[in-house]
């Protein structure tokens, strides 16, 4: 955790998925300068006599080294080569907040946990809630959630009680609320559980799913809410996002995420994207 701006945050994990390699990027280049043979990897120079088979593409993705390569992104900056390389991450634990800031990198593949799909926990908290007039068990349930990047309890009780009021303003205005919250098979719950919010909670989630709840309710949450995803970037892209999110002027979530990002990605990436200090 830490702190920014009196307020405690945590921050994401990140795991490196997969990464294809820089042979390939070296194969790129070598066909632009038609210079198979001057490569210092016996893989590559092999390329130039005869197509590659499958034992040969595997050795050519475990090259860890690569002096064109180097000299084209460090004293040619011909970086489109670098494009031929690619890197897949998952962020858990990021905020939407920083979703919106990732969205701005053009050249990536992104998955985010969907909203759709994944609100039915907290709508069924405040369903439970209501049923058994209990406002501070939506409050309880939802800080066990660990659903912020806010980790300050009484911060975050504010953010629920805004979200609890935002559905509560929902509830009152719409006719027929609970045909937007809960799936039709799980009505029922409503009458047998009255009074019991624990019970109706339990019984809700057990029972079937509301298809896309989240439709009808994602104005409750705010950039504070985590979410998870993962992201493939080209080495030209990722170089950009670096350079970009490492800096002191990037959004400190992003800064963090960033750095995280650094660290589990293999040396020979960063040599050729990231300056030496």
């Amino acid at each position: 955790m830490e702190e920014m701006y009196g307020i405690q945050y945590t921050k994401p994990t990140v795991v490196l998925l997969q990464d294809t390699g820089i042979g390939v990027a070296e194969t790129a280049a070598r066909t632009c300068y038609d210079s198979f043979s001057n490569s210092e990897n016996d893989i590559v120079q092999e390329i130039e006599n005869r197509l590659p088979n499958k034992e040969m593409c595997q050795t050519l993705n475990e090259i860890e080294e690569s002096n064109l390569l180097d000299d084209l992104a460090w004293t040619y900056f011909h970086h489109s080569i670098l494009e031929h390389a690619n890197l897949s991450y998952l962020i858990r634990g990021t905020s939407r907040g920083v979703l919106q800031e990732h969205a701005r990198h053009r050249i990536q593949a992104i998955s985010v946990r969907s909203t759709r799909y994944t609100m039915s926990s907290l709508i069924n908290a405040f369903v439970a809630s209501k049923v058994g007039d209990d406002r501070e068990f939506f409050i309880k349930k939802v800080l066990g959630f660990n659903m912020f990047v806010t980790a300050d309890a009484a911060y975050n009780r504010v953010e629920i009680n805004g979200m609890y009021e935002k559905l509560n303003y929902q509830f009152n205005v719409v006719e027929d609320f609970y045909s937007l919250a809960v799936a039709k098979s799980s009505l029922s719950f409503l009458e047998e559980f009255q009074g019991d919010a624990e019970a109706l909670y339990e019984a809700l989630q057990n029972g079937k799913k509301k298809r896309n709840v989240g439709d009808a309710f994602k104005h409750i949450i705010t950039d504070n809410v985590k979410v998870d995803m993962v992201v493939t970037f080209n080495l030209r892209s990722l170089k950009n996002y670096f350079t970009l999110r490492d800096s002191g002027a990037a959004y400190f979530q992003i800064r963090w995420l960033a750095k995280e990002m650094m660290r589990v990605t293999p040396q020979k990436y960063l040599d050729l994207i990231v300056k030496k200090k």
